[in-house]
């Protein structure tokens, strides 16, 4: 999952870069609103944590302009983008206009990483449209909070790439992800992606989970199917 962070503070940025990407997400930072909405109209990103003391505006102009914003359906800047606010700003008047705004939670500062994490997790389980903390599908268990995956009971082992490159197929199950839309979700602007890095990842995942599990579209890219109910 790739995450915008908005932040000028170097250090909270920093901090927050190397947590979460410690935890399997792909982070992007931008210090001013310029920078954001540039990002925004130029990149998919899962979440936007959105500070708003910025040096260059407040941050809620950002979020207002997001969610005004008139781009075409499948184009960018995605009105639907989940934004929670961070910022020291701890008053209900606050929190109230921030919401009002269009931020999908908010977060006062100083917090905990935990937390902050928690609630993420909460705002992409309902970006992709589902209640249940836990991912499942035949024999497999996925927990996004615990970083885990079981089959057939049994723990696997997969690495954070993988584990969110699986995240992300099993959210958007029964659609096919193309290997440049997969790739736009999993890393971002500083890292090197191999030509084959989408594939070796799908490969090690289908070793490691069973080689029905991901299903290939040749020419076009990857999916899950959804399983059927009876």
């Amino acid at each position: 999952m790739r995450i915008l962070v908005v932040e000028d503070d170097a250090g909270i940025a920093s901090g927050l870069r190397s947590n979460l990407q410690q935890r399997g997400y792909a982070v992007d930072v931008c210090g001013t609103l310029d920078s954001a909405w540039a990002a925004l109209r130029s990149e998919v990103f899962d979440l936007v944590l959105l500070d708003l003391g910025l040096p260059d505006g407040d941050g809620g102009d950002l979020l207002q302009r997001l969610r005004q914003s008139q781009a075409a359906k499948d184009s960018l800047p995605d009105v639907l983008t989940p934004v929670l606010i961070m910022t020291a700003r701890d008053q209900v008047a606050d929190r109230i206009s921030g919401l009002n705004l269009g931020a999908d939670d908010y977060l006062v500062k100083p917090f905990d990483l935990d937390e902050l994490e928690a609630r993420m997790r909460a705002l992409l389980r309902r970006s992709a449209g589902r209640a249940h903390p836990l991912l499942l599908q035949g024999d497999l268990v996925i927990d996004p909070a615990a970083h885990t995956v079981l089959r057939a009971g049994q723990a696997v082992e997969l690495t954070p790439r993988e584990f969110a490159l699986l995240v992300l197929l099993f959210d958007s199950r029964g659609r096919v992800l193309s290997r440049q839309q997969l790739e736009a979700r999993l890393y971002n602007w500083q890292d090197t992606v191999g030509s084959n890095a989408v594939e070796v990842h799908v490969h090690h995942l289908r070793r490691k989970l069973g080689e029905s599990l991901i299903q290939t579209v040749r020419g076009v890219g990857y999916f899950i199917p959804r399983e059927e109910r009876a």
